[in-house]
């Protein structure tokens, strides 16, 4: 009697539920009742191909029950000469539209999507361009009020001058002889004119110059950026924009820019972030303070992310802001080069991410 054709199906080399739950590919089981024993695995995720004893499965009636589709029937199986060799877990971007600098979180495909979607308007009509894709731990990262809390507390004393400065009473100009005698005149007792307790005369206790800043870790403000980023696009007040500027500057185009997509004065204005200076937006909205700012992205913190109603942002700025604030997730090397060069220790990655940004 001829032997019959072993059985194999697939699972996920993490999964830790039952495995027979991903052995729900209808289509390889009736090709595996055909005698294919070797298949291709998905290049997503990592799997691994094992054999199951003989009668647990019947891929017969798994065909019976569950035929294939004409495009499933039409789709070509490759074959590896050993079932343990697993595809690794691949980290491309080249199938969606993002920046090579934003490393994508290290989790398996099918625990988490990877990546959020958001859409490219054009500016100032905001007709959608394409979609863009970004790392769910940039622009998908929960609420932390208290990081918020500490980057602004710490961009605040950062700002603080500090220069508040009086003089104590050797610093005042004037004669150290003393006022009048110690005893005799039935009045207080008094030292020479520049006494802090006459006019005049020296300030007790009084501020001197002295650094007001604290410090934060770097790590912590990075993520600060992308949980406040996170935060708006999460409740649909990021718009990310191409460049934004407009032919001439007219004040009266930038109310109406702002007006007729409920961007002004009613709506708590809007920021406009652009990568590089707009000189006729810029113009135009000094003019309209009202109704919105625009900073250029090298000016923007922490605090000018949550402060007014909105983001209108250039995606170069945005790209940007996720580049420099991205510590935490790539090494300190990697930073400016993304994690693919880091990685890779190349350069030609290095100068690739510095002449996009």
């Amino acid at each position: 009697m001829r032997p019959s054709p072993p059985t194999l199906v697939l699972y996920h080399h993490l999964s830790t539920t039952n495995a027979y739950s991903w052995t729900l590919y209808n289509g390889i089981f009736q090709r595996l009742a055909g005698g294919f024993s070797k298949l291709v695995c998905p290049v997503s995720a990592q799997w691994r191909l094992q054999s199951m004893p003989a009668g647990m499965f019947n891929p017969q009636s798994s065909a019976t029950e569950h035929p294939l589709t004409p495009a499933q029937q039409s789709r070509p199986l490759q074959s590896r000469s050993m079932a343990t060799e697993a595809a690794p877990i691949t980290r491309s971007t080249s199938d969606f539209d993002m920046h090579p600098a934003l490393p994508l979180p290290l989790v398996p495909s099918h625990i988490a999507p990877q990546t959020v979607i958001t859409t490219l308007h054009s500016f100032p009509a905001l007709e959608p361009v394409k979609f863009i894709h970004y790392p769910t731990t940039h622009l998908f990262l929960p609420l932390r009020k208290d990081i918020l809390h500490r980057a602004i507390v710490y961009e605040g004393d950062a700002t603080r001058s500090g220069t508040a400065s009086t003089k104590w009473r050797d610093e005042v100009r004037g004669s150290g002889r003393k006022i009048r005698p110690q005893k005799g005149s039935g009045k207080a007792r008094l030292g020479d004119k520049k006494s802090p307790m006459l006019k005049g005369g020296g300030r007790a206790f009084g501020p001197k110059p002295r650094d007001f800043s604290t410090g934060l870790q770097k790590k912590v403000y990075d993520l600060a950026w992308r949980t406040a980023l996170s935060y708006r696009w999460r409740r649909g007040e990021l718009l990310v924009v191409e460049d934004a500027d407009i032919e001439q500057p007219d004040e009266n185009m930038a109310r109406e820019i702002f007006t007729r997509h409920g961007w002004g004065k009613q709506h708590r204005r809007s920021l406009l972030i652009t990568k590089a200076p707009r000189t006729n937006i810029f113009k135009a909205l000094e003019a309209v303070g009202k109704e919105g700012k625009a900073l250029e992205v090298d000016d923007v913190d922490v605090k000018d992310l949550l402060s007014l109603g909105r983001l209108v942002i250039e995606r170069g700025a945005l790209d940007r802001m996720f580049i420099e604030h991205q510590s935490d997730l790539v090494p300190q090397h990697g930073l400016q080069r993304g994690f693919a060069g880091a990685m890779r220790g190349s350069n030609v990655a290095d100068t690739a991410v510095h002449e996009e940004i």
